[in-house]
């Protein structure tokens, strides 16, 4: 005790520490950023690699191939995803959690140079990108205007997504319902053939004509001068005049045979916004960025920049996830002072108003000191931080409760201020360190989570291990100094009692309740074995009966959300307008369902997704954003539901809608991997067994595979000898085609009001661009026209739009959604009973994904870190209490908690969420053993130091002297998640209440969890942990075997 004294001898300093630790929690509060999911997301690096023309069969050989081998060499490589298209190439690589994303990018270059070296020739250089898994952007900018013409729009468009890209938090500004810039040489057919001109002349004549010449310098007797030859094709006009062909009576220039004009690219998608015409940037940021920081960051680029541009262009921002975060941080801060106010009412109401606000300071000071060292470990004041604090709410006043209470007991009989508060840190040093360490090792194993999920729950255990660290320290250094110098302000010989009338009247709020306990307390303590034994069976009922009437099991919760996504599928070799008509008809329709206040729809490029669920029958989608929760009178989930009840009926229309995924992202509810080295038999098989889902599988919605669409492609079989014989070559053919389809590509330039390169193509007129023209295209030779139906044949032959190949195995996905009302876990367990039954090929390999593999994963961690956190709690409970019996006794309680879990899921029929519920259980059992060891230290302390007590009177006495502390730890943490285990968000700054929202249905299997675990284990730790404290002694008395009482005995004699 001398440290103690000592610090209180120097109670300025003390208290001068106290208000620098105040202050510096502000500021480190203050500098934290603000998100409302922590910034967990695994490193996806994307690698594309284009080939002109290649089909998926030999994207998949010739250019996946060798890069998968490369990559295999890494290490922390999870998955290898890869899809080959027609004419590129897509590979994800998904590494462990733990890498660097700078670092996995790098070294995935390395890799994929190394790859090069097998490729084809032609292939253009791969692309290496850090990828955003995440299928919303951060926020996305809208520009459109009635009286604006596409290429003003698509300028501007185009300037900001450059600024924008040089931010250093953006990964991506990617644009969509844009054409890119083109010029166009529209051929004159009949003039090629007049003049007899190749497509090959045409190229050359570019190719020679558009050079950056570095023709040199000269010395001359006038000084040194440079000499350039301007070569470079700078305009349409030099393109017009460029020569193909001369002879002596002139030159034929492209002008003379081709229609020159820069202009757009045939669309390859579109975008609106609450079905209008836009152009769009989806913002996207990066890792490990800010989304308030980033969203911030592109709003000032943009007004800083948009003098420069029409004022008729309409800049508007929508899906705004910083608006989105700063709601509901601000939300559930006020949730979490809504909670310290009611704590501070409670605990000012029972210790009285000096000891009550003496043990409620503790709440902002280990709150603000838990805030200098999340913001030194470099975390974002977000959600999971923010319900730590809100869970630590009432473990942290725990110790300065008991401190206090003891302090206000002992001076009661007499003792001085300081003698009071000396002898309650001497007496309750050793339970407040115990608790607090029991708490921190039922924490512990949480830290240690892999995966995604540790990652993203692993920001609660920090929290609660910085505010306990911090309330230890509350308890026994500074709630005492802090009392003593309060009481010095009243003269030095002053005895605590005659401070103390607010203390003692509001001991009286307890007395009835003391009385009531104590009356119950006492026909258990006569028949302690009977009662333990109805105790125990009561509490196996609850197990037996929950094992039969107990609603299930899920991965998460579901969430309210204020933002989803909209897919619509449609089967088909659809053009882009059909696609626009398709999703404006879907538009239509769900637009005026109640509770939506923007549409954003997309098709193109951006619609690409690339994660294993990507359905390839998608032709648009829609990012959904709904009004607040205050603002509508309907939850997102019943929303979703009536936009899918809405869509149903469209004929060869499906559409999939979902909120934006809450928690650790794991995608569809139920995904199936089937993989194989047998194409054809994986095909029939993932068929077959989708066939059987459908028809057998009840609640599921959204059912789609990944395998390829139905559908042809035409064929040029090309005779090559009869070719050769009329002096044609393949490549002329090819060239030839192309100018029917897409156009050939012969050259590019930089206009000098551009800043990307603006593609030259020649293409023939739109009415020479349909299909029967193919049989009507002449190639011209050294002889004259010659029609390539001669040596050619058009040929229908069944098309593959794509092959999937899943660390290094061609693999085929189906995945479903499942109906409010199902459980997707019953669904997998019949999915998998029947694919059990069935006789599947050993070629064949089928393996669920999804949130059922993070499901198993999870579950199988929390089991193993209960046991840890359970052994590591035994060992502390030995060493303090040289008793096996009595700390397996506290650690029962855990057992009482984990019932009580269980109990309040049964009667409110709430399913068992592996995430959240299992999470809670686990911190429940650091919570609910400090009752049990205050109340058994306490009658150990009375056997000890009395030796006139019998057994059945020392539990009386320590149950009585304890009971108030043990009720005040246990209702002040009740009090701060009761409104969140009921389904309610209340926040005392902004004055307002919410039921169903995002924060409260987020929390509320948590929150729900600790408090029915917290209320029975209470309960029971009040009148079961009497009853078998007294069984040792029975024992002992009637089969003479020594139990647990040895050590009072060793003491005496």
């Amino acid at each position: 005790m001398n440290f103690l004294n000592r610090i209180i001898d120097h109670s300025r300093a003390t208290l001068s520490i106290m208000l620098l630790i105040l202050f510096a929690g502000t500021m480190a509060r203050v500098s934290m950023p603000v998100e409302v999911n922590p910034n967990v997301t695994l490193p996806v690096v994307l690698i594309m690699v284009r080939h002109d023309g290649i089909s998926p069969e030999d994207g998949a050989r010739l250019l996946i191939r060798p890069v998968e081998k490369e990559l295999k060499t890494l290490d922390g490589l999870d998955e290898i995803n890869a899809t080959a298209r027609e004419g590129a190439v897509y590979i994800l690589a998904e590494f462990d959690i733990s890498e660097d994303i700078a670092t996995v990018v790098a070294e995935v270059r390395e890799a994929v140079d190394r790859a090069k070296a097998e490729f084809p020739q032609e292939t253009k250089e791969p692309i290496v990108n850090e990828l955003s898994p995440s299928p919303e952007p951060t926020v996305v900018v809208t520009f459109s205007g009635d009286n604006i013409s596409e290429r003003e729009l698509y300028s501007a468009a185009k300037y900001f997504q450059r600024q924008l890209e040089t931010l250093p938090d953006v990964l991506e500004a990617e644009m969509s319902g844009h054409r890119d810039e083109v010029v166009e040489a529209v051929l004159d057919p009949y003039r090629l053939e007049q003049y007899n001109i190749s497509a090959d002349e045409l190229l050359a004549s570019v190719r020679a004509n558009n050079l950056l010449i570095p023709a040199g310098e000269m010395d001359a007797a006038q000084g040194r001068f440079g000499i350039k030859i301007p070569a470079l094709i700078e305009s349409t006009d030099d393109i017009r005049n460029l020569p193909v062909r001369f002879s002596p009576d002139g030159v034929i220039t492209l002008g003379d045979v081709a229609e020159v004009r820069r202009t757009f690219k045939d669309p390859l998608g579109f975008s609106t916004i609450n079905g209008k015409k836009t152009i769009a940037i989806d913002v996207r940021k990066r890792l490990k960025a800010n989304s308030i920081e980033t969203v911030d960051a592109v709003r000032s680029t943009i007004a800083n920049a948009g003098r420069q541009f029409s004022q008729q262009i309409k800049i508007d921002y929508i899906f705004d996830s910083s608006e989105y975060a700063q709601s509901m941080v601000s939300e559930l801060q006020g949730n979490i002072l809504t909670a310290m106010s009611l704590v501070l009412v409670l605990v000012v109401a029972t210790l009285g108003v000096r000891s009550g606000l003496l043990v409620g300071f503790g709440i902002p000071f280990c709150l603000l000191g838990s805030m200098i060292v999340i913001n030194m470990l470099g975390f974002s004041f977000n959600f999971m931080v923010m319900f730590g604090l809100l869970l630590s709410l009432g473990m942290l006043i725990d110790g300065a409760i008991v401190v206090v209470e003891y302090a206000n007991t002992k001076a009661a009989e007499g003792l001085s201020t300081r003698g009071a508060y000396i002898e309650a840190v001497r007496r309750m040093a050793v339970p407040v360190i115990a608790s607090t360490g029991t708490t921190l090792a039922a924490f512990l194993p949480l830290l240690f989570w892999p995966g995604v999920s540790g990652e993203f729950m692993s920001y609660l255990p920090i929290t609660v291990f910085s505010v306990l660290a911090w309330s230890l320290t509350y308890a026994l250094i500074f709630a005492p100094t802090l009392g003593i110098a309060i009481s010095r302000r009243r003269g030095a010989n002053k005895q605590l009692p005659e401070s103390h009338e607010s203390e003692e009247s509001a001991k009286t709020l307890f007395q009835p309740l003391l009385n009531f306990y104590l009356k119950l307390l006492t026909p258990i303590i006569a028949r302690p074995a009977v009662s333990s034994c109805l105790a125990i069976l009561f509490l196996m009922g609850i197990f037996f009966s929950y094992g039969k009437f107990g609603a299930g099991q899920a991965f998460f919760a579901d969430i309210e959300n204020r933002y989803g996504i909209v897919n619509v599928r449609a089967l088909g070799n659809l053009s882009v307008e059909e696609r626009r008509q398709i999703t404006a008809e879907v538009e239509q329709k769900i637009s005026s369902v109640e509770g939506i206040q923007q549409l954003y729809g997309f098709s193109g490029n951006n619609s690409l997704v690339l994660e294993r669920g990507a359905s390839r029958d998608k032709i648009s989608s829609f990012l959904v954003e709904l009004y607040p929760r205050a603002e509508r009178t309907r939850g997102s989930l019943e929303i979703f539901a009536e936009i899918r009840q809405r869509t149903k009926d469209m004929p060869g229309i499906y559409v999939t809608g979902k909120e934006v995924e809450g928690g650790p992202p794991v995608g569809k509810d139920i995904q199936i991997q089937i993989s194989s080295t047998d194409r054809e038999a994986m095909y029939q098989k993932t068929a077959e067994i989708r066939q059987w889902i459908e028809r057998n599988v009840e609640g599921l919605r959204d059912i789609e595979d990944t395998l390829p669409l139905a559908g042809i492609q035409w064929e040029m079989a090309v005779d090559r000898s009869q070719a050769a014989m009329l002096g044609v070559n393949v490549g002329s053919i090819g060239q030839m085609v192309q100018m029917v389809t897409n156009g050939v590509m012969i050259g590019e330039y930089r206009p000098d009001n551009a800043d990307d390169e603006v593609e030259i193509r020649l293409r023939y007129p739109q009415q020479n661009r349909q299909l029967a023209a193919l049989d009507e295209l002449r190639v011209n030779t050294s002889a004259g026209p010659v029609p390539i139906s001669n040596f050619t044949q058009r040929v229908a032959k069944p098309r593959v739009d794509a092959i999937q190949r899943f660390d290094m195995v061609e693999t085929v996905f189906i995945m479903a959604n499942t109906e409010d009302g199902y459980l997707s876990d019953n669904q997998t367990r019949q999915i998998a009973g029947w694919l059990d039954s069935e006789n599947i090929d050993d070629s064949i390999k089928i393996k669920f994904r999804g949130a059922n593999e993070e499901q198993a994963d999870s579950a199988e961690f929390l089991s193993v870190a209960f046991s840890l956190a359970m052994s590591l709690m035994l060992i502390m409970l030995v060493m303090q209490f040289n008793s096996f019996y009595q700390a397996l006794l506290i650690l029962f309680s855990v057992v009482m908690s984990t019932a009580g879990v269980l109990l309040g899921l049964m009667l409110s029929q709430a399913v068992f969420s592996t995430i959240l519920t299992g999470v809670g259980i686990v911190a429940l059992a650091g919570i609910v053993v400090n009752n049990n060891i205050v109340l058994i230290d306490t009658y150990n302390y009375l056997r000890r130091n009395n030796s006139a007590l019998t057994a059945a009177e020392a539990v009386f006495k320590a149950a009585k002297s304890r009971f108030r502390p043990v009720m005040l730890t246990t209702v002040t943490t009740i009090v701060g998640l009761l409104p969140l285990a009921n389904g309610y968000s209340v926040d005392i700054i902004n004055r307002s209440w919410e039921a169903g929202g995002m924060v409260s249905s987020w929390w509320q299997p948590l929150a729900s969890a600790i408090v029915n675990g917290l209320l029975l284990a209470t309960v029971l730790t009040l009148l079961l942990t009497p009853a078998m404290l007294l069984l040792p002694e029975i024992i002992s008395k009637r089969l003479g075997v020594r139990v647990a009482d040895h050590q009072f005995e060793t003491e005496k004699s």
